[in-house]
């Protein structure tokens, strides 16, 4: 058997070519050399390697100096649309892996279209066209999977016999008619669940009505919409309710008494539920001069949800609570949540605490986990204790503000210095809040106040979380890491071409940090271009997963990361939870072997339902907001540019937050090229531009609450521009559309070549 020539370099040619597969056409030689673990001379022996494998057409560049496998794809292939560009086209990828590779974007589709635009997670079977940058576009035949999947509706009745099922999906196009007898079982308004029976090649598809969900005029129809449209689960077993019925409050029996610490929970002023407390002291060990120790409490979910049993089943299942302007679908019954694993005031709990040591320059040195038995001292909110801390506090905040908060504030100060050392991503993202009334009508939108409190809070969780990690590889136990990895290639090549834009730079070749992309928004600060900066920062990140190998936390930059904080509503919390009770030998309730050989498909498990709590969450506001502003319609609201693509401007409103679409219709009576590179849309004959950040005023012409859709004119006239740099980019092959009588945009032109 002939030996591999590649040996000699510490990998092999099938494991070369196994990393480029994975890489998915984004990893350079960099990446790659990371992935196969090389190092000196073996990083040289790579290039040879990949030359000789890109003579032999077993490999090709794909742009950015990364590297994909040779042959392209079939001109015909099922894709599954995942992600979104800087720009809000749509990113696919073959559903077959081995596929996998160059940049698919997704073609607008026409206006004959008979199927429904695709959108994130759906897949489609697609016509694929080569571009001249190594890429795709794909032009789509047919979005697959539509005859058995359920629909959510609105069944709208006209007269007898004249009724209408209208998709909630703000991507759908096409209404259904309810089958013969259909639209007898729910009313005009009426929010129904259907499964299409027809796939008719001409006129409207019929449909079954299987579920009569609500009206769908009812002011919380946003929630019950989005829940059942990412299929939230909603609602517990009987087998659930049973048992946790049957639940008796924990004892303390051999737990460690911590009952005489004065451990407080600081929470939102309308929290439910209190899983954390901390406390803090001036460390007393003559070693540790200005040192402190801290200590964080942690509500003990696994005294009552036992592994296998239906409470656990039903937790994985659900991964995490869903957190939704009106409600909250939660992970656990609320007797768990809610009473028996929430540290109320005074009462006592049983929890599972880290006692952590920091010297006066916030560096730990030591821990240690504790299955404790606490009474909290106190539940105050951020407002409370960050008004005691500024000296304006009152009632029990003001009673605890030397013995308790001052030692909190003082630790997190030492605490911060380790942070400023560490120098983690620092992306300035307001959250926004709709205020719900009682009848669950929205009565405005206001953004979230962010004290030090708040830091003070995620700093500690932070740390233990970091502490959990640490513990459980000390001690050789397996578990699921909080991984964030870097951006990839493309995406760091996206940025590297936008920051010029705004008169910010990006090097490409340096090594990649949370520093660098830090000293590009203390670039921007201050300046018009901020927000814009920070959003595109934010954009080029990787999404944080879980995953049982550790890739560590780029984010964070952490080397180490695994969530202990919230078993309560993250079912990865809850295994940590059992892993540190069967690493410190802590109960006979810890990690059972059965549970060990399934982290992996739990990592994975968790992951997608994050993503899906995460999609009815923002559609949930999507539709709150928009209901709140269909009374507006013709109204004019402030905005940014935040999103520039081939079909129009995506713009963010300064009052709500809320984003909509401004078709390229809608722009003037001129054509509009997308200069993909500018992120722009380009008058040809003015030169005139609609770039990402431009502040404008848009008039609001459409808001479609059953969907969350917005709908803008635009009313601010585009910068001006160079009429000959316009027509330069038509005649570079850039997309762009242009008007027709009565609004329609043409067809769009080839993509732009670099």
């Amino acid at each position: 058997m002939s030996r591999d020539p590649y040996e000699a370099y510490g990998f092999t040619r099938k494991g070369l070519i196994e990393a480029i597969r994975l890489g998915e056409g984004r990893f350079t030689k960099r990446e790659l050399a990371r992935a196969l673990k090389l190092s000196g001379d073996q990083r040289v022996g790579l290039k040879d390697a990949l030359r000789e494998l890109e003579a032999e057409g077993a490999i090709r560049k794909t742009g950015a100096k990364a590297y994909d496998l040779a042959g392209g794809l079939p001109p015909v292939t099922v894709l599954e649309v995942f992600d979104r560009d800087i720009d809000g086209e749509f990113l696919c990828q073959p559903v077959k892996a081995e596929l996998r590779g160059p940049v698919i974007r997704l073609a607008p589709e026409r206006k004959s279209g008979r199927t429904r635009p695709a959108g994130v997670g759906d897949r489609v079977l697609a016509k694929l066209i080569p571009d001249e940058e190594g890429g795709y576009d794909a032009e789509v035949i047919r979005v697959l999977g539509q005859a058995s999947e359920r629909i959510l509706c609105v069944l709208r009745v006209s007269g007898p016999g004249e009724a209408r099922l209208v998709p909630v999906d703000k991507r759908a196009r096409h209404e259904l008619i309810p089958a013969r007898g259909e639209a007898r079982k729910a009313a005009d308004g009426d929010l129904v669940s259907v499964r299409v029976e027809s796939e008719r090649r001409h006129g409207l598809k019929t449909a079954t009505i299987e579920e009569v969900i609500g009206s769908a005029d009812s002011p919380r129809a946003g929630s019950i919409i989005a829940m059942a449209e990412h299929g939230v689960p909603e609602g517990f077993s009987d087998a659930e309710l049973k048992e946790v019925e049957a639940i008796r409050p924990a004892r303390m029996g051999s737990r460690t008494d911590l009952r005489d610490i004065p451990l407080i929970t600081i929470d939102p002023h309308d929290a439910r539920d209190h899983d954390d407390a901390v406390w803090a002291a001036p460390d007393d060990d003559p070693k540790n001069a200005g040192g402190w120790v801290v200590i964080v409490a942690i509500a003990d979910v696994a005294a009552y949800v036992r592994a296998a049993s239906p409470l656990d089943k039903g937790a994985r299942n659900r991964g995490v609570s869903v957190y939704l302007p009106d409600r909250v679908a939660p992970m656990l019954p609320e007797r768990l949540s809610n009473d028996l694993c929430s540290l109320k005031e005074g009462e006592e709990r049983p929890c599972l605490a880290v006692r952590m040591v920091f010297d006066r320059d916030g560096n730990k040195r030591g821990h240690n986990f504790i299955r404790g038995w606490m009474r909290s001292a106190a539940s105050l909110s951020y407002e409370d204790a960050q008004e005691a801390i500024d000296g304006r506090g009152k009632g029990k905040a003001e009673t605890l503000l030397d013995g308790v908060l001052k030692p909190l504030w003082g630790a997190y100060a030492a605490l911060k210095l380790a942070r400023g050392r560490r120098e983690p991503l620092e992306i300035d993202a307001p959250e926004r809040k709709i205020v719900i009334g009682e009848d669950g009508s929205v009565q405005g939108v206001k953004l979230r106040d962010r004290f030090d409190a708040h830091k003070l809070i995620e700093e500690m969780m932070i740390q233990a979380n970091v502490a959990a990690a640490e513990a459980l590889e000390e001690k050789r136990t397996a578990q699921i890491y909080r991984v964030h990895d870097e951006p990839g290639t493309q995406k760091l090549e996206n940025l590297a071409e936008f920051l010029p834009h705004v008169g910010l730079k990006w090097t490409r070749g340096d090594r990649v940090t949370p520093a660098r992309f830090n000293v590009v928004l203390k670039s921007a600060e201050g300046g018009e271009h901020y927000e814009t900066v920070n959003e595109v920062v934010l954009r080029s990140q990787s999404q944080a997963v879980y995953d049982t190998n550790n890739l560590g936390h780029f984010g964070l930059n952490l080397e180490r990361y695994s969530h202990f904080t919230s078993p309560i509503r993250r079912y990865a919390d809850l295994t940590i939870h059992r892993a540190l009770i069967r690493a410190y030998k802590l109960g006979d309730d810890g990690q059972s072997d059965e549970e060990r050989s399934q982290l992996e498909a739990i990592a994975e498990e968790t992951t997608a339902n994050e993503r899906r709590a995460m999609a009815a969450e923002r559609d949930a506001v999507d539709r709150y907001i928009a209901g709140w502003l269909a009374s507006r319609t013709g109204g004019e609201f402030e905005g940014r540019i935040t999103g520039v693509t081939r079909f129009g401007l995506f713009v963010r409103l300064d009052e709500t937050g809320a984003d909509g679409l401004c078709p390229i219709s809608q722009l003037g009576d001129e054509y509009f090229a997308h200069d993909e590179g500018a992120h722009a849309l380009v008058g040809q004959r003015t030169g005139g531009r609609f770039r990402l950040g431009l502040r404008v005023k848009v008039r609001l012409v459409e808001a479609t609450p059953v969907t969350g859709g917005l709908i803008f004119d635009m009313l601010t006239p585009p910068e001006a521009g160079d009429p000959n740099r316009g027509r330069t980019s038509a005649r570079s092959g850039r997309k762009g559309f242009e008007r027709r009588p009565g609004g329609r945009p043409n067809k769009p032109h080839g993509r732009r070549k670099n």
